[in-house]
């Protein structure tokens, strides 16, 4: 094992790379973002770590987009020891805070002195025939896609569609008591992937069911952002899910990931309804981590009092249980 060096690292992205950490995508987020790499004593860059700073009244804020990418054989050990240099080195920058990264970002470890939570996601591999991808869907799945192509269900594609895709996926967080962010934002963030973008609708009789957009690169489609209306026709999101993951296999993406799933959910819960759902479509369960850390205690401590209130908690506040559950069980083992 070796210790790795955290440095600023110029941007050198492709398309062998996770989409969010291309410089377009980071740009339309933040006017200040960067990569961090990790080198070895040889000087090899054997990690990339892209990240943006938020700018609020009285706070700078980093988050990130993506997880750690290596970029050479990185073990899990390896990887914290990194992490750890990527907090000192944001503590020394003046930054107050790290936040929980976007859905986008699955960690495998996290430093020490983080507060973190079980995360997870669903990924299918793409590259294999569409005859073994099918059968790799539950039968329900199967069974939901057929019937939807029997009852007239078509795909659509194309950017002319953000706008329709906009408002049905505000509607679809509304009710659920999210807010989204503004059509304007929206649509500069996916102006600036150019063509490593798709946005899908499915439509039944002239009328749109479900969308997703869908950014990515050959290393990896995600399922970004998705909406419904309230009432959709049955198998409209498995149709369409379908239908994206056939057309990414064609561009040679070699992944869909899913992007976010909580582990052990709720029995009965909307949670485990969606767990239930991505995980039909056949892909393997990754579980990893989300953290967030305390540069400036008092700024942080102000920071997530305001968080829990406007919205009763982060992502990390709501799961970290799980955790500390999972740690105390292996003490009690012991």
């Amino acid at each position: 094992m070796q210790i790795l060096t955290v440095t600023p690292t110029e941007i050198n992205w492709h398309s062998g790379l996770p989409v969010f950490a291309s410089e377009p995508f980071l740009k339309s987020v933040s006017d200040e973002y960067g990569w961090l790499g990790g080198h070895d004593s040889s000087g090899q860059l054997r990690c990339v770590l892209p990240y943006t700073v938020i700018r609020k009244p009285g706070f700078h804020i980093i988050r990130f987009r993506t997880e750690t990418i290596p970029l050479a054989d990185l073990a899990v050990e390896e990887e914290m020891f990194f992490l750890d240099d990527v907090v000192r080195y944001f503590r020394r920058s003046g930054a107050d805070m790290i936040i929980p990264a976007t859905n986008t970002a699955l960690f495998r470890t996290y430093p020490n002195g983080a507060v973190a939570a079980p995360y997870g996601t669903f990924i299918k591999n793409l590259d294999k025939g569409e005859d073994i991808l099918w059968s790799e869907l539950h039968g329900d799945c199967q069974q939901n896609i057929r019937k939807a192509t029997k009852a007239g269900l078509r795909i659509r594609s194309g950017k002319e569609h953000l706008e329709t895709a906009y408002h049905l996926i505000a509607d679809t967080l509304r009710r659920s008591g999210v807010k989204f962010r503004s059509s304007d934002e929206f649509g500069k963030i996916l102006l600036s992937l150019g063509d490593k973008v798709r946005i899908f609708l499915v439509e039944q009789g002239g009328i749109v069911q479900a969308c997703m957009v869908s950014p990515f690169s050959l290393h990896s489609a995600y399922d970004w952002y998705s909406g419904t209306i309230g009432r959709p026709s049955r198998g409209a999101m498995n149709l369409l899910l379908w239908q994206a993951m056939l057309e990414f296999q064609a561009l040679g993406v070699k992944q869909f990931n899913f992007t976010g799933i909580r582990i052990n959910p709720e029995k009965g819960s909307k949670q485990e309804g969606i767990w239930n759902f991505k995980m039909r479509f056949g892909g393997r369960q990754v579980q990893g981590y989300m953290w967030k850390y305390s540069l400036r205690p008092i700024k942080f401590a102000a920071y997530s009092l305001a968080v829990r209130l406007l919205r009763g908690g982060d992502i990390v506040d709501v799961e970290r249980h799980k955790l500390e559950r999972k740690v105390s069980q292996v003490g009690t083992s012991c």
